[in-house]
């Protein structure tokens, strides 16, 4: 079974490969944030617009749940994405009381244009920093962080 043998005198540790590991995420996810439109959507914005294009309608407050944020913070980001016209607030059918929010058709065409730009520019490093076997293998250790995430 996949990762239940010790480590060989030449493995590296599994801490030392989770340290790199996340740091190396961490460094790609914040080059990859620089690699879009700075005017476009704030890094928060293009989270929960990414979340509710993914997910579905959600109120305010699960979508501070979600992301780990006070609902003030939340109601902050949603009111700045309805002023731009990248969300709308509709009655939730389950409570009255509350809304939900949606990507709109602007939002969306915003986020592709954000992942485009973002993609674009990882495909033109990968081609130019990478040759064919290191691609190959790039392409083999995504399958691994998949199975990590469970995706």
């Amino acid at each position: 079974m996949p990762g239940t043998q010790g480590p060989t005198a030449e493995d590296p540790p599994a801490e030392r490969i989770a340290a790199d590991l996340a740091g190396a995420v961490g460094r790609l996810a914040r080059r990859m944030r620089t690699a879009s439109p700075d005017s476009l959507l704030t890094p928060t914005q293009r989270t929960v617009m990414a979340r509710l294009d993914r997910e579905g309608p959600a109120t305010t407050a699960a979508l501070a749940r979600a992301e780990y944020v006070r609902p003030q913070s939340m109601r902050l980001t949603v009111g700045a994405l309805e002023e731009r016209g990248f969300v709308s607030r509709a009655p939730d059918p389950d409570d009255g009381r509350q809304s939900v929010v949606s990507v709109t058709d602007a939002g969306r065409e915003v986020l592709a244009s954000v992942r485009a730009a973002k993609q674009s520019w990882l495909a033109r490093t990968l081609d130019s920093e990478l040759d064919a076997a290191e691609r190959r293998t790039l392409a083999e250790a995504i399958a691994l962080l998949e199975r990590l995430t469970g995706t």
